[in-house]
């Protein structure tokens, strides 16, 4: 059971590892395929900090806290229902009750 594990865990590890190392290419090939280095090229999330102000912006447009607030009133506001996520629900709690039942299936009949 230990090899077992052993071996398990060195599998997982390589597969991370890459993972990791196939990103990095990605990423090299992206800068490799836009040919230049532009200076103006900025990522997709800046900040910038001031004194006791934090500027931040997300592809270019300025977000602050007050947008945020808005959104966050509006959406309240429209009581949207959003089926995928009442399913993943669903789904998550059908799987928790049907995990706790075998469990205590198994220690059931183990303890016996």
């Amino acid at each position: 059971m230990k090899l077992f594990m052993l071996k398990g865990f060195m599998l997982m590890s390589l597969m991370f590892l890459s993972v990791l190392i196939g990103m990095q290419i990605a990423n090299n090939g992206i800068k490799d395929m836009r040919g230049f280095d532009d200076p103006d090229f900025k990522g997709a999330f800046t900040i910038k900090e001031q004194e006791e102000n934090v500027q931040v912006s997300v592809l270019g447009n300025h977000v602050d806290s007050h947008n945020l607030d808005k959104k966050r009133e509006q959406l309240e506001e429209l009581k949207a229902y959003n089926f995928f996520s009442d399913l993943g629900k669903t789904f998550a709690d059908t799987v928790t009750v049907i995990a706790k039942k075998g469990i205590e299936f198994i220690s059931d009949q183990t303890g016996s």
